[in-house]
């Protein structure tokens, strides 16, 4: 028993790259005891997700009672072969304000994939919660997860989250994944870096972890961006322990930022101070699962997940207040007051936007590609909860107007990615996920 999040040992093992991608797996989400409000964040937030019941596959003959030659297995693997990667998604047109376009499916048969990165030569990496990396050449997804991995706790929220690579990785190969780990007193947010080469990951070094580690499995943010001076910035999420978004000798429910190999700026707000971590940059979020490099300005944006309403976008600075838990737009899951009771504090900064009810956003891209001219510097936000893509028009320091669209495709939107080919890519939060690219029609 792993007593870090309460699972089974098949359950903290299901990032074997070993194992078979379908079938045999018997793990299940976490229920640990948390608070009534910790508990329903986690529904809103992560969704409920059944266990897939394992078990061996039936003999053919079982399943088809006539007679099966070999010319029938054939047709029947390519088949399935086939449908294993859907290409188009529906012939279904979306109507946008400003352009038309469809889904295309790059791929699916992910295991709620989480993070997506682009390498210079056209292939797709992308991280499973379960614990997998996984690699997508010429538009398939290659049958084996990459290996090397670190061991992965994975539950409730936890597991493989984020990848981003090096801006400078062909020539350095760096590559850096976020994921919860587990600790002797419970689970924390873990960056590593490593190398992709000759298939797997070498060279391996955790450069962050947030401390103390906490024995929940919610809210660990993990969102990964570079900025243009090559800083790492990282999101850590306040665990469900909301007072230490206050406390700056605590990681928890802060913006944390590092140079590549793990060191400290030494320009960062709180270098030399006694009394606070100095690779915190910002401080007072909640649970921060978006981030993007603003490509006009090279600002940080980032947007958290509220409780009962409450979601925001902030725009980034050292050593800012964002309030949680002393002010938010949002009320408790029971409908109670949080913190002051206020929206507001002379010490803390607003968002830039707020969401009541909550869209429970996830997975975050300012557009910067040819496809979509007029949403050229627009920002795209995922939502789990709502089941939507949102598009919101930013000018300067302000979001101006919200467009929300894929309203009938009725999925959990989890990450939203700017490609190098000038399309918008998602990642589908589902036992069968996808990666799916927007297309323009029409034009």
């Amino acid at each position: 028993m792993n007593r870090a999040l309460g699972m089974t040992q098949t359950q903290t093992q299901i990032n074997d790259p070993n194992r078979p991608l379908h079938g045999g797996f018997t793990g299940g989400q976490i229920a640990p005891i948390t608070p009534p409000d910790a508990q329903v964040a986690q529904l809103v937030e992560q969704g409920t997700e059944n266990p897939r019941v394992g078990g061996s596959i039936p003999p053919l003959g079982t399943i088809f009672p006539f007679k099966i030659n070999i010319l029938s297995i054939c047709a029947l693997a390519m088949m399935l072969a086939g449908m294993a990667f859907v290409r188009p998604i529906q012939a279904q047109v979306f109507t946008a304000q400003d352009h038309k376009f469809r889904l295309y499916t790059i791929t699916r048969g992910l295991d709620h994939p989480w993070g997506l990165a682009f390498l210079p030569n056209g292939d797709l990496i992308v991280t499973e919660r379960r614990g997998r990396l996984r690699r997508i050449s010429g538009g398939k997804l290659l049958p084996k997860p990459i290996p090397g991995l670190p061991p992965v706790v994975a539950g409730g929220q936890g597991g493989l989250l984020d990848v981003v690579v090096h801006p400078q990785f062909s020539k350095n190969r760096w590559i850096y994944l976020s994921y919860s780990a587990s600790k002797s007193d419970g689970s924390a947010t873990r960056v590593i870096r490593a190398k992709l080469s000759g298939g797997g990951l070498t060279q391996v070094t955790n450069i962050f972890e947030a401390k103390p580690a906490t024995n929940s499995s919610h809210h660990f943010g993990s969102r990964l961006v570079f900025d243009r001076a090559g800083h790492l910035f990282i999101t850590s999420g306040e665990r469900g322990t909301p007072d230490a978004a206050q406390n700056l000798k605590d990681h928890r429910g802060k913006v944390i930022r590092l140079m590549d190999d793990g060191r400290v700026p030494k320009d960062n707000p709180f270098v030399g101070r006694t009394d606070a971590f100095p690779e915190i940059y910002s401080y007072g979020h909640r649970n921060p699962q978006g981030m993007a490099l603003d490509p006009k300005t090279g600002a940080i944006f980032a947007h958290e997940h509220g409780a009962r309403g409450g979601d925001e976008v902030n725009l980034i600075k050292p050593a800012i207040n964002y309030g949680w838990p002393v002010i938010t737009h949002g009320v408790s899951y029971a409908g109670f007051p949080i913190g002051s009771g206020s929206h507001h504090h002379p010490d803390m900064e607003q968002p830039l936007k707020f969401w009541v009810p909550s869209i429970a956003p996830s997975g975050m891209a300012f557009y910067t590609g040819k496809a979509f001219p007029k949403w050229q510097g627009n920002l795209f936000v995922g939502a789990l909860a709502a089941k939507i893509l949102v598009r919101l028009t930013v000018k300067g320091k302000t979001i101006t107007s919200e467009e929300r669209l894929l309203k009938k495709f009725n999925t959990r939107i989890r990450d939203v990615r700017n490609g190098p080919d000038g399309f918008l890519y998602l990642l589908t939060d589902e036992p069968n996920g996808a990666v799916l690219r927007l297309e323009p029609v029409g034009e």
